[in-house]
């Protein structure tokens, strides 16, 4: 895993392009300390750049790589699995390779496939890749978006990076927040595809662009979604097969997908926690792995949101070498607050991001960089608490009434009640662009709808007038691919929706790579292999929810492995103590807003105004769901102010350590 920038000038090169081209590697060399390299082209216009961590092949492969007649020149942030075969079939056909890395198979399949090569990766990766015989500018991410990938486009110039903060290094890229994303950061729903920053744009999950000189002497660009997560019609469920073949299926293709991400130059640990998603992973492993398993785990002060008990019944059940990291206010506020968001590049509701970079810096200092962790299992086979209220409150509309759903119903509510305000509404929250896209309007965005009531009058009042006709809730909807709904059963299309939104732009940011790679620790979410995934979108909804039990056929599949109390047990969002809970952490949060977030601070920046956040922070409300809604914007508000000063008010930095 690494660290990619560049940009491409149809004008040419700048004098100064070495120097602005490292400067921009310089502020992403936490994705790759181990090297570094770069190839300018001033003629052509073309800086490329690469920050190297070594996983694979220790020895060679530094980038960028190129083909033997120096015609396709490729720099990627990339795991691509099955290398080995893949080389060695290619190898059989005549291929030679000048280093064992993973990443040159993408530079041969290129020259067998063109374009269409990216069918034969399988990983996590975003890389950029120039053909100087069609003289074209590839830009490619993983199918679910698990590493990141950001451009900004003029007329006569493109500038890509792997992070938001290495394009505005550059002296021409322009650094100005988006009063648009403010509004969907504050309310938490970012619109798929846009960034913190004006005219920076993310390239979305299994995109590929390509980029031309035109005849006009300006940029083409195409735009080619190359997968996309294709649930099947309804009508084509059926005569699929009984539940024995699915749990079967299931296990094999999870036992493969872990299985290609142990292999590595490095040791490979495990995160856990006490779902039954990162125990599967870690049970799996160590039967694969001829020594103990290294398992890291968070533990929390508060036991409403403490796993670590399950966990280490989990690691002693797999023989695991288990390290529990024990986090308190002090570690989740102050500075490391503020560098988790000059690392994510965004907001966040919850400190489990500031968590998570505790953990992965805990990783690195203990010798690994890489570990194998359990995303994307609930959004393959319905694991979120909304996914199913969803199910108990349209299924009998949708397919016949059932008595059962209404108790159901309630024993959910009450055994999720501890996040109301956060990961489920307390109250019906609906809204027409959703109901028309949908059917109905999905549970898990219904909490941010309450939410943008409360967040909408924060925003100064030139930015409330400016963005007075903008619905930021619509903006989401408006980024769905309504093709992909259409006669798909309810789960499969609010499961869709949040793939496309909150998966990539909230677990997979901020929850995952940017907190890993801020310590230069590479994460293999091993449930998003794309050939699990296109089996598990095939598996009928009646055995991801099967009786009231999430994740039913997965909870099946790994019966043998799972302790009995993690087989049982319910589905716990896995999130930080909000600020509320404990009088420590209000002072932590409250230090952080004299800070950043003081009157003076927010009249400077001009995102917010200082007389509502002052009511915000006086507020002290005794109902549970205010109170978290409460601690959700006064992160958000930390959040923005610390990006306008980390990135507008001043020129990108390093930070100094918290």
């Amino acid at each position: 895993m690494c660290g990619i920038v560049g940009y491409w000038r149809l004008d040419g090169l700048e004098d100064q392009a070495r120097t602005n081209l490292n400067a921009m590697m310089d502020l992403i060399v936490h994705r790759g300390p181990d090297g570094r390299g770069m190839h300018l082209d001033p003629q052509l216009g073309l800086a490329m750049g690469h920050t190297r961590l070594t996983i694979i092949d220790l020895h060679t492969g530094d980038q960028p790589l190129t083909t033997s007649d120096g015609q396709v020149i490729l720099t990627s942030n990339s795991e691509f699995y099955d290398f080995k075969s893949i080389r060695a079939k290619l190898s059989c056909e005549g291929e030679r390779f000048a280093s064992k890395s993973d990443a040159e198979i993408a530079l041969a399949l290129y020259r067998r496939h063109g374009l269409d090569f990216v069918e034969h990766l399988r990983g996590e990766f975003a890389f950029a890749l120039w053909d100087g015989v069609e003289q074209r500018l590839v830009l490619v991410r993983d199918r679910f978006g698990i590493k990141p990938l950001y451009i900004h486009q003029r007329e006569r110039e493109l500038f890509w990076g792997s992070e938001v903060k290495a394009l505005l290094r550059h002296p021409t890229v322009p650094r100005r927040l988006d009063p648009k994303a403010a509004l969907n950061q504050l309310m938490q729903v970012m619109v798929p595809g846009t960034t913190s920053f004006a005219e920076i744009e993310a390239v979305r999950p299994g995109q590929m662009l390509v980029f031309r000189r035109g005849a006009n002497g300006r940029l083409e660009r195409e735009d080619h979604v190359y997968w996309d997560m294709n649930f099947p019609r309804a009508a084509e469920r059926e005569g699929h097969g009984g539940p024995s073949e699915w749990i079967t299926g299931v296990r094999d293709r999870l036992v493969d997908a872990v299985g290609v991400r142990l292999e590595a130059d490095v040791p490979v640990g495990c995160y856990l926690s006490g779902g039954i998603d990162s125990c599967s992973i870690l049970g799996i492993a160590s039967t694969m792995q001829q020594s103990p398993v290294k398992a890291y785990t968070i533990s929390f002060d508060n036991p409403n949101y403490d796993e670590s008990a399950i966990a280490a019944e989990m690691a002693r059940a797999a023989g695991a070498e288990q390290e529990v990291l024990h986090l308190r206010a002090r570690e989740l506020y102050g500075g490391y607050f503020s560098r988790v968001v000059w690392h994510a590049e965004r907001t966040f509701y919850n400190t489990l991001s500031v968590a998570k970079w505790h953990m992965s810096r805990r990783v690195r200092e203990s010798g690994y960089k890489s570990v194998i962790t359990g995303e994307g299992s609930d959004e393959l086979f319905s694991g979120y608490p909304f996914f199913k209220r969803d199910l108990f409150v349209h299924g009998p509309a949708e397919h016949g009434a059932d008595e059962g759903f209404a108790a159901l119903r309630t024993k959910m509510q009450a055994s999720n009640a501890v996040f109301e305000g956060a990961i489920l509404a307390e109250q019906q929250a609906e809204h027409p662009a959703w109901n028309e896209l949908i059917g109905f309007t999905p549970s898990w965005i219904q909490p941010w709808i309450l939410t943008l009531a409360r967040a909408r009058p924060l925003l100064a009042p030139a930015l409330r007038e400016e963005l007075a006709d903008y619905d930021p809730i619509a903006a989401v909807a408006e980024r769905i691919d309504r093709s992909q709904l259409e006669g798909r059963h309810l789960l499969d299309r609010v499961q869709y929706s949040w793939i496309k939104t909150m998966l990539e732009g909230q677990i997979l940011t901020w929850g995952g790579d940017r907190v890993d790679m801020a310590n230069s620790m590479e994460s293999r979410p091993a449930f998003l292999d794309h050939h699990l995934a296109e089996y598990a979108r095939q598996i009928p909804p009646s055995y991801r929810i099967h009786g009231g039990t999430e994740k039913w056929v997965l909870r099946e599949a790994m019966r043998g492995i799972l302790p009995k109390v993690l087989y049982e047990r319910e589905k716990f969002a896995f999130m930080a103590p909000p600020s509320n809970t404990d009088p420590v952490k209000r002072a932590a949060v409250d230090a952080l807003v004299e800070r950043y977030a003081s009157r003076d601070a927010c009249e400077a920046a001009g995102i917010l105004d200082p007389d509502r956040v002052a009511e915000l922070l006086a507020r002290n409300s005794d109902d549970r769901a205010e109170a978290v809604r409460d601690d959700i914007l006064i992160n958000h508000v930390l959040g923005l102010q610390i990006l306008h000063e980390e990135f507008v008010a001043n020129e990108p930095r390093v930070p100094p350590e918290p």
